[in-house]
């Protein structure tokens, strides 16, 4: 499966800005109530059971939900904020059917985020995809060609680009405040339990396992691989780095207007739990840019990562740090004439992500997250976990998006698909 080249995509768009009347129909009026599915009831699904509906003009009109255990639990959420009772459903092809539904949201595993935001995008539905926005490169430029297509507002769940503060460094850095910046740091420490070691077992009763598997390929149903424990297996997930490193990375690539790496590395493995796991629970990876490198560093097993912070991003550059944290933001190691500076972070900056969502289906402008930005972010978690996989270091081709003279490392840029569940090309 190639990808089109960039030089090819971009004949084939208009434009990157897509005007108003692109998106107007009848429910995306102002006053007009916003009808929105939720893929996904656990974690995430709960939390846009609740965002969603909180925003006025909004009602969330059905859940997919493969386990039905999980369901009445997230009918409680959603009937927080809600006088209307969702329908439930299984398969999100029967939804995206109703053409009264306006927007999908995508809050299912990994493996299922391209598919059906596709899907969602050829039923003409505006779509919020969970991060990381796909399970693979091909998947990702996929969902842009299909949001481009279709003319859908795709708004990737990188909460962050939302947020004011984050905006601020940026400002702060381009500015040139900093100076040179040729070296960057990304990292997280989950302080995680491990998973053990399960066998098979008989698929809980309540959960169709053929729709959650989706585009995965046909297995006997393991608890390791089902509910969140499916992050740490390459079927499904995109390991640490996919599930939390994509908010940092993108963090470190919004302030450094970042775009493609051109060469990749990376080093870890599993060397501290001994349980099914198939991905790293350390794990380096370094990313080489025309002007600098940046570093993403994960040790899921550890309390604290840098500086006694779980989660971060320092900027180094010749005049100073700066360092995004839990605390917002601050610089440190001042001199050259620069003046510490700090801001905190942002309150709130996950509810004004949806809202900038919602605001952009009538707009009709792009979302401070749109898919080729969450693309190219999460594009970054793909590549460093191929380059882990291989065992190499890649050279990146950003016109192609293909990795140059490396057959094995290139059948990871996509996947094969179970019947019935292909990615349609767009």
């Amino acid at each position: 499966m190639q990808p089109i080249t960039r030089r090819q995509f971009a004949q084939s768009a208009t434009a990157l800005t897509l005007s108003a009347a692109s998106y107007t129909r009848a429910a995306d009026a102002p006053n007009e109530t916003v009808r929105v599915v939720v893929m996904g009831t656990r974690i995430r699904g709960k939390f846009h059971l609740s965002a969603f509906p909180s925003e006025p003009h909004v009602e969330v009109t059905h859940v997919i939900e493969p386990d039905s255990n999980l369901v009445p639990d997230a009918l409680g959420v959603a009937a927080k904020h809600q006088k209307a009772v969702p329908t439930v459903e299984t398969d999100v092809r029967k939804v995206l059917e109703d053409k009264s539904v306006d927007v999908l949201v995508v809050a299912a595993p990994d493996h299922w985020h391209a598919l059906a935001t596709v899907w969602a995008c050829q039923a003409g539905k505006h779509v919020y995809v969970e991060k990381p926005v796909s399970h693979n490169i091909i998947e990702g430029r996929r969902m842009v060609q299909a949001a481009r297509k279709y003319k859908r507002v795709v708004q990737a769940g990188m909460q962050r680009r939302s947020a004011g503060h984050v905006d601020a460094a940026r400002e702060f850095v381009q500015s040139g405040k900093l100076g040179k910046v040729p070296f960057a740091r990304a990292w997280i420490a989950g302080n995680r339990s491990g998973i053990g070691k399960k066998a098979n077992a008989p698929v809980p009763k309540g959960v169709d396992y053929s729709l959650w598997l989706g585009p995965a390929k046909e297995s006997e149903f393991n608890p390791n691989h089902f509910h969140y424990n499916w992050h740490w297996f390459w079927e499904y997930g995109t390991g640490e780095i996919g599930n939390n490193g994509i908010h940092m990375l993108d963090v470190a690539r919004n302030i450094l207007n970042l775009d493609s790496p051109t060469r990749i590395s990376s080093s870890g493995g599993i060397y501290f739990y001994d349980d099914d796991r198939e991905t790293p629970d350390t794990h380096l990876a370094t990313f080489d840019f025309p002007n600098c490198s940046l570093v993403w560093e994960h040790r899921i097993w550890a309390k604290t990562g840098l500086d006694g912070e779980a989660f971060g991003v320092s900027i180094h550059g010749e005049k100073g740090t700066l360092v995004f944290d839990s605390k917002g933001w601050h610089v440190k190691d001042v001199k050259d004439g620069l003046t510490e500076t700090s801001e905190k972070g942002s309150n709130g900056i996950e509810n004004a992500h949806v809202r900038n969502f919602l605001a952009c289906i009538k707009s009709g402008k792009l979302p401070n997250a749109d898919i080729e930005i969450g693309h190219k972010s999460t594009r970054l978690c793909h590549l460093g976990n191929i380059a882990y996989r291989t065992g190499r270091t890649l050279k990146f081709d950003a016109e192609t998006e293909t990795i140059t003279g490396d057959a094995d490392a290139n059948k990871l840029l996509g996947r094969e698909y179970r019947k019935g569940f292909e990615l349609p090309t767009v």
